[in-house]
C-alpha cells in the first residue's frame, strides 16, 4: 500500500477545484491514501507562538522573519479546516493532519491540539534560537554559525518536541543538510540523540522527498546514516512528498520506497484518529 502523508494546501486555496490537482496526481502515481498536514501557520491559533519565539527585530534575519510572517499566513482557522477537509472526505480516502513547528511553549501547543480530531500530528523542526534555517533568502546565517552548534540546537529541538508528548511522526529529520552544509566531525552523537528520544516518545521518522526535489542536497531526508539507526531501533516510518503544490504529490513515492527498503523496511504506518497500524508496500 503507498501512502503519502505530508503535503500541504498553502500555496493555493480551501478550494476543490483547486485541490482536486493533489487526487489527480496521488492516482497517477498509485497512491491508495493521501493526507494533508497543513503547516501550523495556516491557523490564527498559532499565531502568538510565532511571535514569541521567532526572531523578529532589526536584524537582517528579523525583517526577513517579520515580513514571512505577513505573507500568507493565519488565513484558515482550525475549525475552517477541518470543514473543508470533512467535505473532501465525501468524495476522497484523505487523512487529517497538521505539522506542528517546535515552539518552545508546548503545553499551550497542547491546549490548541486538544479539541481536534486529527488522523496524525507531525512535529517538525523549522527554527533554531528563532532562526528558519530552511529559508533560502537568510542562508548567510549557515556562514556565521558553527555547524557542530546547529547540530547540538537540532538534536536539542527534537528532544523537546518528542518530550512533550504530542507528536505521531518527526517531519523531515535532519534536514539540516539542505543546504549542503556537511559536517566534518563525527554526528553519531546527535543522531543517536534523535533516535532515543524518537523511541521513547513512540514516534515515526518522515522519509520526505522534499529535500531531494526542492533543495540543493537532492537527497532524501533523513539521510542513510540516521537511516541505518532508525532501522536498528526498529523505528517505523511514513513515506512522504512535502508536496507544496497539487503536481508533487507523491512525488518520488517510488524512490522513497525503494530507499526505505534498503534498510529493511517493508512497509509504512497508517493513520486514523491518532491510531496506527502497519501496512507493507505491496
Amino acid at each position: 500500500m503507498r501512502i503519502d502523508y505530508h503535503m500541504h494546501f498553502e500555496k493555493g486555496s480551501y478550494d476543490e477545484n483547486w485541490v482536486e490537482g493533489f487526487f489527480t496526481a496521488a492516482r497517477k502515481r498509485g497512491l491508495a491514501e493521501i493526507g494533508i498536514s497543513e503547516h501550523s501557520h495556516t491557523f490564527p491559533e498559532f499565531k502568538p507562538l510565532y511571535y514569541q519565539d521567532l526572531i523578529l527585530d532589526d536584524s537582517f534575519i528579523g525583517s526577513f522573519q517579520q515580513q514571512w510572517l505577513k505573507t500568507n499566513k493565519f488565513k484558515y482557522t482550525l475549525d475552517e479546516y477541518f470543514a473543508f477537509m470533512h467535505k473532501l472526505q465525501q468524495h476522497h480516502d484523505v487523512k487529517i493532519g497538521i505539522e506542528v513547528c517546535n515552539f518552545q511553549d508546548q503545553a499551550a501547543v497542547r491546549d490548541i491540539l486538544k479539541d481536534y480530531d486529527f488522523d496524525y500530528i507531525i512535529g517538525s523542526v523549522h527554527f533554531l534560537h528563532g532562526w528558519a534555517y530552511d529559508s533560502s533568502e537568510i542562508k548567510a546565517e549557515w556562514d556565521r554559525i558553527p555547524l557542530e552548534r546547529i547540530y547540538e540546537w537540532y538534536a536539542e529541538e527534537v528532544e523537546k518536541l518528542a518530550a512533550a508528548g504530542l507528536y505521531d511522526v518527526l517531519g523531515h529529520p535532519f534536514n539540516i543538510r539542505l543546504f549542503r552544509y556537511l559536517p566534518d566531525f563525527d554526528v553519531t552523537p546527535y543522531l543517536m540523540r534523535v533516535v532515543k528520544a524518537l523511541k521513547k516518545a513512540n514516534m515515526a521518522v518522515d522519509v520526505n522527498t522534499g529535500t531531494y526535489y526542492r533543495y540543493p542536497i537532492h537527497e532524501i531526508s533523513p539521510y542513510p546514516d540516521f537511516m541505518k539507526l532508525a532501522a536498528q531501533y526498529d523505528l517505523p516510518i511514513i513515506t512522504t512528498s512535502d508536496a507544496h503544490k497539487p503536481e508533487d504529490c507523491g512525488n518520488y513515492n517510488q524512490m522513497a520506497v525503494d530507499y526505505a527498503r534498503e534498510f529493511g523496511y517493508t512497509g509504512t504506518l497508517r493513520f486514523s484518529h491518532r491510531k496506527r497500524s502497519f501496512v507493507s508496500f505491496d
